[in-house]
């Protein structure tokens, strides 16, 4: 499967909605396809400005998926009108509903202690033919050598489809293409805060948020102490760069 990309200030977005990229999973998981999938909306982009490495963990992704409003609303106008919001933690429920009758074995990494085994229990609770092959709570640090080699074993005893990663951005797109080679798993999915929705650890905003752009709004006032910095600079700072962009006054190439 082909899939075209989107150029949003040098990183290429996947021209993707959710039915497609339910597709693309289901076939690398079939095919035995290494790769990581990143979720990528304002955030992503806007810190890949200022980090060369991560922008091109982002390229390099099997696929980089339009998560937030503003993703899709500029494919359109490039003229790609499927394009729709695929949502990390709506693409977790896809894939979980599909693989309830496809082989495949789910592995979560990630979250305070306790989310991904909550995670695990209820996901479980509503797709009772999903297979979780494992959890592990990593800790708020890069592993040492020790728990590096726990991990590696691990998953090697279970050897999952998915690894579904639950850090922050870009902490877990860097964990994903550094630990892709060393792990026995097909693909690995960065989905951050899908893991706390999903264990009910914290509320989603609302769809109607979602739909026209407001769930960084909702967000930031749940967390706004972690996430007013992030938000404040980041929102209005892109749209500068992409009006420069769309006027070309700026070129930004893919690497």
């Amino acid at each position: 499967m082909t899939i075209e990309r989107v150029n949003v200030l040098g990183v290429g977005v996947s021209t993707l909605n959710l039915a497609t990229a339910l597709a693309a999973v289901g076939e690398a998981v079939r095919a035995r396809r290494k790769g990581y999938i990143c979720v990528t909306g304002v955030h992503g982009v806007m810190e890949a400005q200022e980090d060369a490495a991560f922008r091109r963990i982002l390229n390099q992704a099997l696929l980089c998926t339009p998560d937030g409003m503003p993703m899709v609303w500029l494919g359109r106008l490039r003229g790609h009108h499927e394009m729709r919001r695929v949502y990390g933690p709506d693409l977790m429920l896809q894939v979980c509903e599909w693989s309830q009758k496809n082989p495949c074995r789910h592995f979560f990494f990630g979250g305070a202690p306790g989310v991904a085994e909550k995670l695990r229990d209820r996901l479980t609770k509503r797709f009772p033919q999903l297979q979780v092959a494992g959890c592990y709570t990593p800790p708020f640090r890069p592993l040492n050598m020790e728990e590096e080699k726990q991990l590696q074993a691990m998953v090697h005893a279970v050897q999952p489809d998915i690894l579904w990663v639950g850090l922050s951005t870009p902490k877990q797109e860097k964990f994903m293409a550094e630990f892709l080679p060393k792990l026995d798993v097909t693909l690995m999915i960065g989905v951050g805060a899908a893991f706390d929705f999903h264990s009910g650890r914290v509320k989603q905003a609302p769809p109607w948020m979602q739909r026209s752009g407001l769930e960084w709004f909702y967000r930031l006032g749940q967390e706004p102490r972690r996430l007013a910095g992030r938000y404040l600079r980041n929102n209005p700072l892109f749209a500068l760069r992409i009006a420069a962009q769309l006027a070309g006054l700026k070129k930004y190439p893919l690497e």
